[in-house]
């Protein structure tokens, strides 16, 4: 009888444990149980503070609230995001929405279309060799500038930009675009060009170690740029409405996080995110892309933005006819999540 007792006494404590081995976030939500969670991969072009809502929607157990178990893959590049789409090694891409542009053209049939756009100016910021107190696009000219690859949205707003200001990418100035993407803080530490186009953690890293000073914000100076979007495959879409759902709502979560709390804030819920980063250094990028007004309020992909992107592509002479903004963006997911 004394042998039951224990065996009876150790099954209950083996099943209080069991219960009691859930994991909850700093916010108190229990995040840990994937039994009854959809498994879904998404693939983001590169992992930047500048995608901050999405990590706040992590970090708070949004995407678990939601019934959903994501596996949070970076792809470090817009071609090497879509190919992992395309073959079904993710569920959803994060990237720029050019990217699904260049698909549709090139006549795939299960081609990705955009759900949800999360940040609404550019990311990436210009870095002198010098500190310059009253930048302007003019002291550009002649000089050596690291850019960003042909075709991607990096370098394409920033050649916007210099357009309108009157510069013409290949002749007033030499772009650089030889080097890899989130390279060129570590070639122009080493002594390379006059200038670099950087996104953060990057340009603050540089002038930290004094190898830099960023001169000029290029969301600021191009105005409301369609940057980053959602994306998945048609076919996705309609044998999975309910998964888009449910990550819709998180994300829109982050979303709302980002719009009511302080950059000290949402550093503080990101930084497992950017562990190889200080919480003060996370503080101040995130309150450099607030300030800029950054993220929309909601995830919603509009027209207007949707026809800018493809002027901006038609300038940099990567589209060579317009695609039908019904085909390629999906906001009903969005407009669901807003409400």
């Amino acid at each position: 009888m004394k042998k039951i007792c224990s065996l009876f006494l150790v099954a209950l404590l083996v099943i209080s444990t069991l219960c009691g081995c859930g994991t909850k976030t700093d916010s108190g939500k229990d995040t840990s149980s994937t039994a009854d969670k959809t498994p879904v991969v998404l693939n983001e072009v590169a992992h930047s503070i500048f995608y901050a809502p999405m990590y706040v929607a992590i970090e708070e157990g949004y995407f678990a609230e939601e019934g959903i178990e994501l596996t949070l893959v970076t792809g470090f590049g817009a071609d090497k995001t879509m190919t992992a789409l395309l073959t079904g090694e993710a569920d959803i891409g994060f990237m720029g929405s050019e990217s699904t542009i260049y698909t549709y053209k090139e006549g795939a049939s299960d081609y990705a279309v955009n759900f949800a756009q999360l940040t609404q100016r550019a990311g990436n910021f210009l870095v002198s060799r010098e500190p310059i107190e009253d930048f302007n696009w003019d002291m550009i000219k002649g000089k050596d500038v690291l850019g960003g690859r042909a075709g991607g949205m990096p370098e394409m707003v920033f050649e916007y930009i210099l357009k309108k200001n009157g510069i013409d990418p290949s002749a007033d100035l030499s772009i650089d675009q030889s080097i890899d993407f989130g390279a060129t803080a570590a070639a122009f530490s080493g002594g390379q060009g006059d200038f670099s186009v950087e996104f953060e953690p990057h340009a603050t890293s540089l002038e930290e170690k004094g190898d830099g000073y960023v001169v000029a914000s290029l969301g600021e100076d191009s105005g409301y740029v369609p940057y980053t979007a959602f994306s998945a495959k048609k076919s996705y879409l309609a044998e999975n409405p309910a998964v888009i759902e449910a990550f819709t709502r998180a994300l829109q979560k982050g979303m709302d996080y980002v719009q009511t709390h302080t950059p000290a804030e949402i550093a503080k819920v990101i930084q497992p995110q950017f562990a190889e980063t200080d919480l003060a250094t996370i503080e101040t990028i995130v309150g450099r892309y607030a300030a800029q007004d950054t993220w929309k309020e909601d995830l919603i992909f509009e027209e207007d933005s949707f026809t800018l992107l493809q002027n901006i592509l038609e300038e940099a002479g990567e589209l060579d006819g317009r695609v039908p903004y019904e085909d390629l963006v999906d906001t009903s997911f969005a407009q669901k999540a807003a409400k």
